[in-house]
């Protein structure tokens, strides 16, 4: 029987898969994971991406087990291993779904001309809603603003079905050897991952449900309350299809279904606000693909002569959730806490760190990677540029969001505040959001939001000049 080794990086699911499916239906299965040790990759999974792997990983194996199957785990250079293990269970093909970070990109290239020398080698398009290089302008150029982009997407037609689960997934006929999956010492030594492991559950079978409680009950709340970080009404689903663990295409099929079944306007309108962002993340990815310096340098190529402030004692104020703006130390304590912060406090703690008090969107985007769950390398820096407002479809640098402003709109009776400061509690809503001076146990603001707000924009002025 012909046997395949699926190479797995971002895709621990059975559904929508295509390079599992292919070779399950070619043959036996060998799925592989391969820890390829330090690549010299500065963005190398952070220690909450790590943690999260961790249980990912064992949530995956325990899917394939059921199955009859199992997670084979290695670590070396891929082209190494791969070779090994071709020879260790008799196999003729290596599949695998293709990767987008620049990194991912130039070694699988190199690794498909290797590879090919010695058996089959087949990639799939698997992560995303469409191929990075499938939709562009009519002059054949990326887009660089979202409007059109997503208008395009949707000209374009619904992405392509994803493929179903394999009915079998048939063993080969000799099990290579692998290593334990504590030998990949993806968990920290000092244990802090109480937060983490209590707010989310690994593994397709958790994004699943997470999926279906979504499109049967919270779907049609999103758009009027996504913004409100207490509310409850956004879907939770980013760290599942970072990691893999829920396919984009499916989720895509899934509640576009149930918005044609629905009959319902408001659900239909609904539906398409949350699809909308799903567009977004593609967004990302194009740009990531066409841009692949924007990990760490400005799209806008003038913000490169940006004067910013290096400031430590600031960011670790910033980090700790010590600023002294409520909704900004909030967001902190409950990343640290939880590897997750809402959408809009990212925008709002974000916008604190870049323009108030001036610090390189990079220094944030750093401390995001290292404790985000949902660390994706595309959406994490388009974020940060859009933001510090020196990306694509940037806000723009003089749009500064105004912390108390936007705790009194967001989250008006404190709910989310009280929950994360529990310094703050006792005070009502009047004063939650801008603590009178005094308070046992929180900071005075760090900074002045009305002077820092000028030198925000005489630092713009001065670029522009």
């Amino acid at each position: 029987m012909p046997t395949t080794i699926v190479w797995l990086r971002h895709d621990l699911r059975l559904r929508d898969n295509p390079a599992l499916q292919a070779a399950a239906a070619r043959g036996a299965v060998v799925p592989l994971w391969i820890d390829e040790g330090d690549t010299g990759d500065p963005w190398r999974p952070g220690a909450a991406s790590r943690v999260w792997l961790h249980d990912g990983l064992a949530a995956f194996d325990a899917l394939l087990v059921a199955r009859g199957s199992r997670l084979v785990i290695a670590r070396g250079a891929p082209l190494d291993v791969l070779r090994g293990m071709l020879t260790a269970c008799a196999a003729d093909a290596v599949f695998w779904n293709r990767r987008h970070t620049p990194a991912g990109i130039a070694g699988d290239s190199t690794l498909k001309a290797a590879l090919a020398e010695h058996c089959e080698v087949r990639s799939f398009a698997g992560n995303l809603l469409f191929e990075p290089g499938a939709v562009m302008t009519g002059g054949g150029t990326p887009y660089k603003v979202f409007t059109p982009f997503y208008r395009a997407c949707l000209a374009a037609g619904p992405p392509p079905a994803p493929p179903p689960e394999p009915a079998a997934l048939a063993p080969p006929a000799r099990w290579p050897s692998s290593l334990q999956l504590d030998d990949l010492a993806l968990e920290p030594h000092i244990d802090w991952t109480a937060g983490i492991r209590a707010r989310w559950q690994a593994g397709e079978r958790t994004a699943q449900a997470r999926l279906a409680t979504f499109i049967d009950d919270t779907v049609i709340d999103y758009p009027e309350r996504r913004d409100q970080p207490a509310a409850g009404a956004i879907s939770g689903l980013s760290p599942y299809f970072c990691q893999g663990a829920l396919g984009v295409r499916d989720a895509w099929a899934q509640l576009s279904a149930a918005s044609a079944a629905s009959g319902n306007t408001p659900y239909e309108s609904a539906a398409a606000a949350w699809l909308r962002q799903l567009v977004w993340r593609e967004f990302a990815w194009h740009l990531l693909f066409h841009f692949p310096h924007t990990t760490d340098a400005p799209l806008r190529d003038e913000f490169a002569d940006m004067v910013w402030v290096d400031d430590a004692e600031g960011l670790a104020a910033w980090q700790r959730g010590r600023t002294g703006f409520p909704l900004v130390d909030a967001g902190m304590r409950e990343l640290w806490e939880t590897g997750f912060m809402h959408n809009r406090v990212r925008m709002v703690t974000a916008s604190l760190l870049t323009k108030h008090l001036g610090q390189h969107w990079l220094a944030g985007a750093r401390w995001f990677w290292d404790t985000l769950v949902d660390g994706d390398l595309a959406n994490n820096s388009l974020g940060w540029q859009w933001v510090a407002g020196c990306g694509a479809d940037a806000a723009p640098y003089f749009r500064i969001f105004n912390p108390y402003a936007q705790s009194r709109k967001f989250d008006p009776d404190g709910v989310y505040l009280r929950r994360w400061l529990p310094e703050l509690a006792a005070l009502d809503a009047a004063q939650i959001h801008q603590p009178p001076p005094g308070i046992a146990g929180y900071p005075a603001p760090i900074v002045d939001l009305a002077p820092a707000r000028e030198a925000a924009l005489a630092r713009y002025a001065e670029i522009r000049r």
